[in-house]
């Protein structure tokens, strides 16, 4: 022990001699891995902001390379002497600089988690992290382990429920150290190197006016605690970023003091500064300028990032332009999740940086899983997709108007930017009152229906006319593709629906027309609570039953005779409770049908949406409804559509498209 003692005092001696030669600007950390160096004062740091001249950086850089060669046996010895950890290595230890390179860095399970009505489970993040590392996305920031018990949580299991492959890949998030306690002291820093995260990324004030009058601390007090606690996390061995927090904003308001935060960071060892638009208020062109001031600055001597947030509608054009400034990290989430309205949208980032920007990203060769990610992620933390998020959303590269599709058979290129391919999405051809007869001969030819060019020419304009004169009765095909689907193969010669219904009841029934206390009802059939002078009220359980029946192909060895005349089909009838005439007569329906396609059990509804189209008329008003459909053994949804004054009809109309469609599509 003692002769370790020896070599740890005769160390920290020579490293103080070494960085008494190195200035502040040149940042330590770039030649001397060690944090055991110690940095100089931070007295001179605002006259060291300004950009360095030719000759003074040629100085500085050959005053490195002395530190750098009397450090190299400094480096040997701490190996040698400083025990292993089983910390993961952090993937990337080098400075990037954009938009040739960028790092793409994932904070949808710590700031994405902060956006109304999401909330991610400890199991949700641990599935989300997985498929994110997946991706290859460079950074996953999965939580603040020192603000809650459900990301110190995660970070426990992830020690022994995810790869070393994901761990390496892990961010632990925290601020710097309080004011008046030093940082060994402070619980939440210690919180960040207990998570064994090998990457930890910690906010700081980079505003003067947010320093003051917000955290209520002094400008010096501020710098030193950005440079205590990165010097504190790096002295442990991991790799440090720091988010700027209001640099942009911080800038505007004294350029000076915001470098001076940066420079802080930098001399004690942080590997990337992170300038974050908190507000959501710069506009690209500052954005770009002020970036490439800091690139310009530090000299490629340490990472510079971006965070931006979507207040303006402009996170992910300033990422873009901040990648052009030279920014090598860009922070971001998926489907731009976060607080207010959102952070940057990683899945719109990724494809321009990669398809537009021709940037280099370690998750490149996986871009055509972006889509699937994204929709993974919305599902994972149960958000209904944006269908008009670029690049990922279902309409995406859906094409409505009839001269954009005759164009699109020309060229793919003529009205879309790339290929929808690229990002594993897929062209979609819409049909509505807009369309032209080129939109229903590309449907055709999706069916797969084999017809002669003259005769798919005549049907493409049949049909088209028919699809007019339902729109213009209320019907909408846009969100309705499978009943486009049927309108065509039910205009094609010898198709033969799986089944046909030859006729159907519905009834309601009640004992107790008081809704609230039925809603109120905690069980079926228990008391409500209620008393008359009848006796308590009862909540009942189904309230409507459905009788129908159905004529579907006979599919068993012998077949039925009647008199003399043979069979090919059966019929059946079925009895059904619901708690309403839609669901009696979807249960009804289903069980009518399994007996012949036991394929449908996989079948299940999972929206019903109704829409009155002519309030006026009040009771008689037409109905629209659409139902959406999910096939839970190939993981698909359809929708499907039906208009008519009585509600009931439309809902069974829907259903029997629904349930054609399964067994024509999928079974």
């Amino acid at each position: 022990m003692m002769g370790r003692r020896r070599v740890k005092i005769s160390l920290a001696a020579i490293c103080m001699s070494v960085a008494t030669t190195a200035t502040v600007s040149v940042g330590l950390h770039a030649t001397v891995a060690s944090a055991f160096l110690v940095a100089p004062s931070h007295t001179t740091t605002r006259a060291r902001s300004q950009p360095l001249s030719v000759s003074q950086q040629q100085d500085q850089q050959q005053t490195t390379n002395n530190a750098a060669s009397s450090a190299e046996w400094i480096r040997k010895e701490l190996n040698e002497f400083t025990p292993a950890t089983n910390v993961a290595r952090a993937p990337v230890n080098r400075v990037v600089v954009g938009p040739k390179e960028v790092l793409v860095y994932d904070t949808s399970l710590r700031d994405g988690t902060q956006g109304e009505s999401v909330s991610a489970s400890c199991d949700d993040k641990l599935k989300i992290a997985a498929r994110l590392a997946a991706f290859n996305m460079d950074y996953i920031e999965a939580g603040w382990p020192g603000s809650n018990p459900k990301d110190a949580a995660f970070f426990d299991r992830a020690k022994t429920e995810l790869t070393p492959e994901i761990r390496a890949k892990l961010v632990a998030f925290g601020s710097t150290r309080r004011k008046g306690i030093t940082a060994n002291n402070d619980p939440q820093l210690q919180a960040l190197l207990d998570s064994e995260a090998p990457t930890l990324c910690i906010v700081a004030k980079a505003h003067l006016w947010q320093v003051t009058d917000i955290i209520r601390a002094k400008p010096e007090e501020n710098i030193e605690m950005i440079h205590d606690s990165v010097s504190h996390l790096v002295s442990a061995g991991r790799t440090v970023f720091v988010d700027l927090e209001h640099f942009f904003d911080g800038y505007k308001f004294d350029p000076d003091y915001a470098i001076q935060c940066c420079t802080a960071a930098a001399d004690a060892g942080a590997s990337g500064l992170v300038l974050c638009d908190t507000n959501g208020g710069s506009m690209p062109w500052e954005i770009e300028a002020m970036t490439r001031q800091v690139v310009k600055h530090f000299g490629g001597l340490v990472t510079v990032g971006v965070h931006c947030h979507n207040d303006c509608g402009m996170a992910v054009a300033n990422s873009v332009t901040a990648a052009r400034a030279g920014a090598g990290m860009i922070q971001g989430t998926i489907n731009g999740i976060g607080e207010r309205t959102g952070n940057a949208d990683l899945c719109s980032i990724v494809p321009t940086l990669a398809l537009h920007v021709n940037s280099t990203l370690q998750c490149q060769d996986n871009l055509k899983e972006i889509t699937s990610l994204s929709r993974f992620v919305d599902e994972t933390l149960n958000r209904a997709p944006n269908g008009a998020a670029p690049f990922v959303g279902k309409s995406a590269f859906a094409h409505k108007g009839g001269l954009h599709v005759a164009a699109m058979e020309r060229s793919p290129l003529s009205y879309q930017h790339v290929d929808p391919l690229d990002v594993g999405n897929e062209k979609r051809i819409l049909i509505s009152e807009l369309s032209g007869r080129q939109n229903i001969m590309d449907k055709i030819r999706e069916v797969g229906v084999s017809m002669g060019e003259g005769i798919a020419s005549e049907r493409a304009t049949a049909i088209l006319n028919r699809v007019k004169k339902l729109e213009s009765k209320g019907y909408t095909f846009e969100g309705a593709e499978a009943s486009v689907h049927l309108m065509i193969l039910h205009a094609t010669r010898g198709y033969c629906p799986p089944f046909r219904i030859l006729d159907y009841s519905a009834q309601v029934f009640d004992s107790n027309i008081d809704s609230a206390s039925r809603i109120l009802a905690k069980e079926e059939n228990a008391p409500t609570g209620i008393s008359t002078s009848m006796g308590p009220i009862i909540a009942k359980g189904p309230t409507s039953r459905a009788t129908i029946q159905v004529r579907t192909l006979n599919t068993q060895d012998e077949v039925y005779e009647m008199g003399k005349e043979s069979l090919p089909y059966t019929d059946t009838l079925e009895v059904s409770d619901g708690s309403g005439p839609v669901d009696a007569l979807a249960s009804a329906l289903k069980k009518a049908l399994l007996p012949a396609h036991p394929y449908l059990e996989s079948l299940e509804l999972v929206d019903y949406k109704v829409r009155i189209l002519d309030p006026e008329s009040a009771t008689g008003a037409a109905t629209r409804v659409m139902i959406e459909f999910f096939d839970k053994k190939k993981d698909e949804t359809w929708t499907t559509v039906s208009v008519d004054r009585n509600v009931i009809s439309a809902s069974l109309n829907a259903l029997v498209d629904g349930f054609e469609f399964a067994l024509i599509e999928h079974a």
